[in-house]
């Protein structure tokens, strides 16, 4: 099956319980949820912009675990973008990072032209930081990616997280505002046209 350019797919990774999920509802769904259930593997979808037309941001939300080896790998070879996320209350979510960040670069080859974020999630637990911001922009600078702190709990920084990961995308424009004044009638077929999707 010819792979649908229209959809503009992103993978989240990190460790168990560095927030992944939470930052993903909170910018899909607007929730956020205090307990923690493990994800196997979900995927969200978004209607965005893209080169002036509609598309579909596809948000894959990873298991924190390294249980399924080849999903992980079909998800980095899927994906145009990737968030790496550790939680800044815990060093070894950061070390977690670094196998994933080399299977992106082994994968994808050339890793220039490829948005990735670095993302330091829970910024409002201040009081718990193990990780200071510096160090988390030392090691972006080292992966030569974005950086960015987040708390999907207060909702600080989640829209301007993809908004940004989308800014860096070089090949096409790829942005959150489905831009323009269009018509109610307009919005309303287009918010149709973007429901269904066909696997």
């Amino acid at each position: 099956m010819p792979e649908q350019s229209n959809d503009y797919r992103v993978v989240v990774f990190g460790a168990g319980g560095v927030g992944k999920s939470s930052l993903v509802l909170r910018f899909v769904k607007g929730t956020f949820r205090e307990s923690y259930i493990p994800t196997i593997e979900d995927t969200y979808r978004q209607v965005i912009s893209c080169d002036k037309s509609i598309c579909t941001l596809q948000i894959t939300d990873t298991t924190g675990s390294h249980q399924f080896p080849a999903m992980q790998r079909l998800s980095i070879s899927k994906g145009h973008a990737f968030i790496l996320v550790y939680s800044i209350t815990s060093r070894q979510s950061l070390e977690e990072l670094k196998p994933i960040y080399e299977q992106i670069c082994q994968i994808k080859g050339d890793i220039e032209s490829i948005p990735i974020m670095l993302v330091g999630n829970k910024n409002d637990e201040n009081q718990n930081r193990e990780i200071e911001s510096s160090e988390g922009e030392a090691m972006a600078k080292k992966w030569k990616c974005a950086f960015m702190e987040t708390s999907a709990k207060t909702n600080h920084n989640v829209k301007e997280l993809f908004q940004e990961l989308l800014n860096l995308e070089k090949r096409r424009t790829v942005s959150l505002q489905i831009d323009g004044k269009k018509s109610k009638q307009q919005k309303r077929k287009e918010k149709l046209k973007g429901k269904c999707v066909v696997m």
